[in-house]
């Protein structure tokens, strides 16, 4: 987040042997099979090569750095291989240029759009493992699921991960400022994915869209967990430059500087008294600051939602 503001699924083939069916082959899968379970050492995996980046390149991965350049040409290799159409932004911070990544899956049967995102670059202190290498890899694994799945949605499924969202949301704003009127009345929505592994992890989620924030609370209230209103992020991440063009947004969030109090530790589990992240925008935010249970279900609500969504 802005310091600006307080699967693997495997596709089972459906065609029966062509001595059986006469050659028929069945149809790819649509977007109303069940949404995946996404292995958590996948995501995990991906964030042990954003520190392994962030380690070669002075330790973090941030707006103008060589850490940023090779985590977009990393996450950009895997969505071209997987089969994605991918292009890159370009957007000027402090004379600096910078570039989001943007990923389109091309097999939509309409032109209504989805879109999920999350900021890629980190703070210059670290190499930003949760903040936001977490939403980073978890988008980066779910549009990966959407490929293996073979999924032929309804909507247009567009994944981004954005730059300099540490210096004020710029490449965020930068994309949403080029957008034509047409193009921005084509959104569905905007779902945004940003710290979403918290080490003291809360359970929080967007209520800028009623709709979508009961789709998550569902999800999560089926698996015995209660959330909240994710008011810590209000403002304070990529979505806002989308929910200020009037696009739909939702997202979901497991806190940052805020302190957990007694009763949200009673409910979920964590330590009262404590940040959400105690290494939020410091060094310590490493693959050791993760909580693996929030990771892992967040990034299957994440996966959910597209597929339920699109």
């Amino acid at each position: 987040m802005s310091f600006r503001r307080p699967l693997a699924v495997s596709f089972v083939a459906l065609a029966l042997a062509a001595g059986l069916t006469g050659g028929a082959t069945a149809a790819p899968p649509s977007a109303t099979a069940a949404a995946p379970d996404i292995d958590v050492d996948r995501v995990l995996g991906h964030l042990a090569d954003l520190e392994s980046i962030a380690a070669a390149h002075g330790g973090n991965r941030a707006h103008g750095q060589p850490g940023y350049a090779a985590s977009l040409d990393h996450i950009e290799g895997l969505l071209d291989a997987a089969g994605y159409e991918t292009h890159r932004e370009p957007f000027t911070s402090g004379g600096v240029t910078g570039w989001n990544l943007i990923a389109e899956w091309p097999h939509a049967a309409g032109d209504e759009v989805l879109m999920a995102g999350a900021h890629l670059d980190s703070v210059r202190a670290g190499a930003g493992i949760n903040d936001n290498g977490s939403g980073s890899a978890a988008i980066l694994e779910v549009a990966l699921a959407v490929a293996e799945a073979e999924l032929r949605p309804d909507k247009q499924l567009r994944f981004g991960w954005w730059g300099a969202e540490e210096l004020g949301l710029v490449g965020s704003r930068a994309h949403v400022a080029g957008l034509s009127a047409a193009e921005r009345a084509r959104f569905s929505a905007y779902l945004n994915f940003d710290m979403i592994g918290s080490p003291n992890a809360g359970y929080f989620v967007y209520d800028d869209d009623a709709a979508i924030e009961a789709l998550f609370s569902d999800w999560f209230a089926e698996r015995g967990i209660v959330t909240e209103p994710a008011v810590e992020a209000r403002n304070r991440s990529d979505h806002a430059p989308f929910l200020s063009a009037g696009i739909t947004v939702g997202g979901l969030f497991t806190g940052a500087g805020y302190t957990m109090t007694a009763a949200q530790a009673a409910q979920w589990g964590g330590t009262a008294g404590l940040p959400f992240d105690p290494c939020y925008h410091r060094v310590c935010d490493t693959l050791a600051n993760l909580d693996e249970t929030a990771l892992d279900l967040n990034t299957d609500a994440l996966a959910y939602a597209i597929w339920e969504l699109s």
